[in-house]
């Protein structure tokens, strides 16, 4: 395993589509996990997966639908994931596309291992994780199926169900969600792995419109991009970027110290001194911007109080924060979240 492990611009675009259509600022978003929008215009750019873990919690708490990820399948096209989507939906059989999917995981993201077996008279497709980076395991396979799922629906034009769907984590709140998206398979938790088991039948199902020549096309370019990734020189993103999420994934009720994000990112402090030296920038910058962007996304919400906003920032006092907003903004908390809040004529 490990934490530098990406996944592609366009699985990420599907998540911000998804939050977009249940409410959410896609570009605060994009602003508070750290990620520049000009690599999502990249079709074939990358994300690390350390800030897609990020987004899912964000668009979770900015939509307030704890099963966002499992309503990523219904909200979104499932043949628009790029050109693994591209390759499946030209191949003969539902039982060969999900060959190809098996095969160009990475492509979409590299953080999960997907494999097929036949047992019996059922074909297991079975999803494993390979990131450390992954913190939420409910998030990225809920959603993964999800879409799995939509897609072997579009591809074939018919309702292709499964028997069973185990997943490897513990039974949710929402179990219900899980239990609605995925009918009539029986659902379990708790899981020895996260598998999803169809009758084999299904894997002869042909696929609509498929095209042998557009079927070469997009395999040689998924060969090119899955060639690129596994030869892909060993950098990762700026530093600075890196320390922002890793800030933004400790800021849990106070101020994440120095030394807890060295930790993180397995380096010493004075290395991680130094080297944000060499970018040009301090941690104490780029704590404050991290703050600064969360506080200007929180006020928007008038739910949060402000003493609220303060402790969820890491301030010690309410005082504090009220202080440092007003160096930052020029104005208080209160005055700018009124004068953002005030209804346009």
């Amino acid at each position: 395993m490990t934490t530098e492990d990406t996944l592609s611009s366009g699985s990420f675009n599907l998540i911000l589509y998804a939050a977009r259509q249940r409410g959410a600022d896609s570009s605060a978003l994009c602003q508070a996990v750290g990620v520049d929008p000009a690599v999502l215009k990249n079709p074939d750019g990358r994300v690390p997966i350390r800030a897609v873990q990020a987004l899912w919690q964000e668009a979770v708490r900015a939509t307030g639908e704890p099963d966002l990820p499992l309503q990523v399948g219904e909200l979104i096209n499932p043949l628009s994931m790029g050109v693994v989507s591209y390759v499946m939906m030209h191949c003969p059989t539902l039982g060969k596309a999900i060959e190809k999917l098996c095969q160009y995981q990475d492509i979409a993201c590299e953080g999960v291992l997907t494999a097929g077996r036949l047992i019996g008279d059922r074909f297991h497709l079975s999803l494993t994780l390979t990131s450390q980076a992954i913190q939420y395991p409910d998030y990225t396979f809920g959603s993964e199926i999800s879409v799995y799922q939509s897609a072997f629906r579009a591809m074939t034009g018919q309702r292709v169900v499964a028997d069973e769907i185990r997943f490897s984590f513990p039974a949710p709140q929402n179990r219900q969600d899980y239990e609605r998206v995925f009918a009539p398979a029986k659902v379990e938790f708790d899981a020895a792995e996260t598998v999803l088991v169809l009758d084999a039948a299904w894997l002869e199902t042909p696929i609509l419109n498929a095209n042998p020549s557009l079927f070469g096309l997009f395999e040689q370019h998924a060969d090119e991009l899955l060639k690129k990734l596994r030869t892909k020189p060993d950098v990762s993103p700026a530093l600075s970027v890196r320390v922002k999420q890793e800030i933004f994934a400790l800021l849990k009720g106070e101020e994440p110290a120095l030394a807890a994000v060295a930790d993180g990112l397995a380096m010493g402090v004075r290395t991680l001194q130094l080297h944000l030296k060499g970018e040009g920038v301090t941690y104490q910058q780029l704590l404050d911007e991290v703050r600064h962007d969360l506080a200007v996304r929180h006020l928007r919400e008038p739910h949060f109080s402000t003493t609220d906003i303060a402790y969820l920032l890491g301030f010690s006092e309410p005082s504090v924060f009220y202080r440092t907003f007003k160096k930052w903004t020029g104005s208080t908390p209160g005055a700018f979240r009124t004068a953002v809040l005030r209804p346009t004529a």
